[in-house]
């Protein structure tokens, strides 16, 4: 069964940092790229940040560019996002999903095939 846990949340002021985590079971990591998705009220899900595991590959939206940091531990199964410098906009239900690795960078919510349960980031002004 294939699954996808993401986690670290919370509430943190305008320019804090929070580090997320999304672990990963049911499927050949190396194969897949990870991505991280934000959903603000309202708002339609868009892509954040990926990176392809086999590569190590990394994409940013131009929004968190210089910010957000995506990295890996393949032997835990394990993508993370850390994000410093936030600010309100980035305030959402941060979700990771899986997608086969050729689509790797893609920030279509459509062509992932695997979602985690997301994780709430709140950003104080």
């Amino acid at each position: 069964e294939v699954q996808l846990q993401a986690s670290g949340g919370g509430l943190v002021q305008a320019g804090g940092s929070l580090r997320l985590s999304c672990v990963a079971s049911g499927f050949t990591f190396d194969d897949y790229a990870i991505g991280w998705f934000r959903q603000a009220p309202g708002k339609e899900r868009e892509g954040v940040s990926c990176i392809t595991m086999g590569d190590g590959n990394r994409y940013y939206v131009n929004s968190v560019k210089g910010r957000f940091t995506i990295s890996s531990d393949n032997a835990k199964n394990t993508v993370y996002l850390q994000m410093n410098s936030l600010k309100p906009e980035d305030t959402g239900i941060y979700y990771c999903a899986a997608v086969e690795a050729e689509y790797g960078g893609s920030y279509t919510p459509e062509v992932y095939d695997y979602w985690g349960q997301g994780t709430q980031v709140t950003v104080s002004s």
